[in-house]
Formats: structure tokens, sequence, C-alpha cells
């Protein structure tokens, strides 16, 4: 599955994934993201089971299976635009800032804005399409939920 998934998009001029598919992308970006900085920590790998767990209504261990899954492709996958595009495709705008959302759950899993992974974050949004104030909205928001402003 998973190098039949980075062949779809390593491909010159790769077609819309399906959403499985898309789902793994998906899944991929945000270990990348809490990989940016170095430190994995156990409490990033966390988050993001519960984030996949809530947005595709999965168990505790399908999200981890999921994340298995992603953390394979993204060892392997050569940039992060692949991820980006093949998300882009496959999800609308509104949904696409609910990425964004999620991938700020990531970086403030610990408790800190660590520079890798903000500095990444921001190069994300424009390749999801996804634009400076809902991007500074989905932060704020996320923002407010972890520290209860």
């Amino acid at each position: 599955m998973v190098l039949d998934l980075l062949r779809r998009l390593t491909a010159p001029d790769p077609e819309p994934l399906p959403y499985d598919d898309a789902r793994v992308a998906l899944a991929a970006l945000l270990v990348r993201l809490a990989r940016s900085d170095g430190d994995y920590a156990a409490i990033e790998k966390d988050q993001i089971d519960r984030v996949l767990a809530h947005r595709y209504e999965l168990t505790a261990t399908q999200a981890r299976a999921l994340r298995a899954e992603a953390e394979a492709l993204e060892t392997e996958a050569p940039d992060t635009v692949r991820f980006t595009r093949a998300i882009k495709e496959a999800v609308p705008y509104e949904a696409r800032v609910h990425v964004i959302e999620a991938l700020w759950f990531i970086v403030l899993a610990d408790g800190t804005r660590d520079h890798e992974e903000d500095a990444l974050l921001r190069m994300i949004a424009p390749m999801l399409g996804v634009n400076d104030r809902d991007s500074n909205l989905a932060r704020k928001r996320v923002e407010d939920t972890h520290y209860g402003d």
C-alpha cells in the first residue's frame, strides 16, 4: 500500500488521490510536521492519533495503525509538496482550513511553538491553498483550545 501510494505521489502528473490515500497523505503530513524539529515526541504521536481518530471517526487502534502507515510513507516521500498537492486536490477549501487546524494541534502539542515546526506549517498553508488570514484564524482557534483563552 505505502509503495503504491508513494509511486502515485511521485508520478510526474499524479491523478487526484482517492479518499483513503488522501487520508494517509494527511496523516503523513502531520507526521512530517511533528518530526521537523528532530524530536518526534510521544505527546505528538498521541495528538496525531487523536486528530486522526476525530477527523476520520476511527478507534484508537485504527488511528494508531493509520499513523504507523503514515510514518512509513513520510520516511520514504521525497518532499512535502506531494502531500500538500494530494490533499489540495482531494479536499475542499473549508476542510483544508481544518487541516491547518489539525497541523497547528501538532505544532502546539508539546506546549511550545518550535521554530522548525512553525516555519514548515507557514510554508504548508499556502501549498494547501489556504490564505494567511484563514491560517492565522485556525492557529488562534487552536491556541484558544489549548490555553483556554
